[in-house]
């Protein structure tokens, strides 16, 4: 005889899959191509048009805030390649920043002048990725390999200044830990001359194409009270005709030495915020040749030479000394194992990625750790007004909202 059991219900039993009211849900991810990232949209459909959108995150939850609060400073500099790891660079420099204003120093010169060379030289990168992607999402496929052969020769850049294609990990607190090698900025000022004829490409194929005009105008449109409501930044910002950059409003490094526009847009849709990236490539190919001009002359400062701060407290000293002199040795030492101590306080630093605004915020005891680091991303507010963004949109518009918003899901699952 077999063993009586309790035979529990039927867990559809209560739902109903046939409705009434002719409309379905569908879910969005989060294993989707043109998610670019762990995102789940679960979409009430009417018809073709969207009812109603919920944004869920959380699949690619990683901690990085409370691994920093476990981590010496300087041993969380590499985590930062890892929140927006299609713009590294800009990662490690706002992390770098928000400890530098802690610790009341400011890199040298002529490190001011790689910096920013770098960080530049990445948003072409990041933007271009951005076409490419977002091109092939809309159908636009050869897009995609147009862009990718332009982005390696910059990738090429990168790497043959830190050793690395994905995780730029190129700046130091205090400072960067290279000067650029021999010959780079002959390639820079090459690539800067394939960058310009590879944007001339790319809006030669899409500005006046008529099928990515219907897939991309009116579509997705933010008002200026919805990008202030939702907290929007960047070119999700910009797009609608409110012109704010970090670098023009709270310049850092030499961006307040440097001629540059800030592009905006009429309509606050797709359309709109495509061009603001083409133009804003052209905008940092201009900024990179002013500072070609620039790197000549911070060498011929008095503390040019320096890629460092000089502050033996919370900075290890030059390898040359720390190789031939004993207290630079037993300093190095300290730093490494225990790492420095910045003074009591808090300080929120912004910076101006890719995306959007990029702050950290560190609160320290004074203690070699963090007491409470939150990292603002632009791209969780840029993911939270899908919500509203697609409602009433068509389901075959929801890649292309998606795609225009380029979020990067490094910097939502932290």
């Amino acid at each position: 005889m077999g063993q009586n059991y309790t035979r529990l219900k039927p867990q559809f039993e209560n739902i109903h899959f046939e409705r009434d009211d002719n409309t379905m849900v569908l879910n969005f991810g989060p294993q989707h191509p043109s998610t670019h990232g762990q995102l789940r949209l679960v979409l009430e459909l009417d018809g073709e048009r969207v009812k109603r959108a919920t944004p869920e995150i959380g699949y690619l939850h990683r901690g990085i805030e409370k691994l920093a609060e476990n981590m010496i400073y300087n041993e969380f500099m590499p985590t930062t390649d890892r929140l927006d790891y299609i713009s590294a660079i800009g990662n490690n420099y706002a992390f770098a920043l928000g400890v530098e204003r802690l610790l009341g120093i400011q890199a040298p010169r002529k490190a001011q002048v790689i910096r920013t060379t770098l960080l530049e030289l990445n948003r072409i990168i990041s933007h271009i990725f951005f076409i490419a992607v977002h091109a092939m999402d809309v159908g636009a496929l050869s897009m995609f390999l147009y862009a990718f052969k332009t982005r390696e020769y910059g990738l090429d850049l990168i790497e043959d200044y830190c050793g690395a294609r994905l995780t730029h990990n190129a700046i130091r607190i205090g400072g960067v830990p290279l000067d650029f090698p021999s010959g780079w900025l002959e390639s820079l000022e090459q690539f800067l001359q394939e960058a310009s004829k590879s944007v001339d490409l790319f809006e030669g194929l899409l500005d006046e194409n008529r099928i990515w005009r219907m897939r991309l105008e009116g579509v997705g449109a933010i008002s200026q009270e919805m990008a202030k409501s939702w907290g929007l930044s960047g070119i999700m910002l910009r797009a609608t005709g409110i012109a704010y950059d970090i670098r023009k409003e709270e310049p850092y490094e030499l961006y307040n030495e440097l001629d540059f526009s800030v592009p905006i847009g009429h309509y606050g849709d797709s359309y709109d915020r495509y061009r603001l990236y083409m133009l804003e490539i052209r905008e940092s190919i201009k900024l990179l040749r002013q500072l070609i001009a620039l790197y000549p002359s911070s060498n011929a400062t008095s503390t040019g030479d320096e890629l460092m701060v000089r502050a033996p407290e919370y900075i290890s000293a030059p390898k040359e000394e720390i190789m031939t002199q004993n207290y630079s040795l037993m300093q190095h030492f300290v730093l490494v194992t225990q790492g420095m101590r910045p003074p009591k306080g808090e300080v929120y630093a912004p910076t101006e990625s890719p995306r959007g605004e990029l702050g950290f915020f560190i609160h320290s005891l004074g203690e070699a750790y963090p007491q409470r680091m939150k990292i603002k991303t632009p791209s969780f507010a840029h993911t939270a007004i899908l919500q509203e963004m697609l409602t009433g949109a068509y389901i075959a518009d929801i890649v292309t909202i998606v795609g225009s918003c380029n979020a990067i899901f490094g910097e939502v699952d932290r």
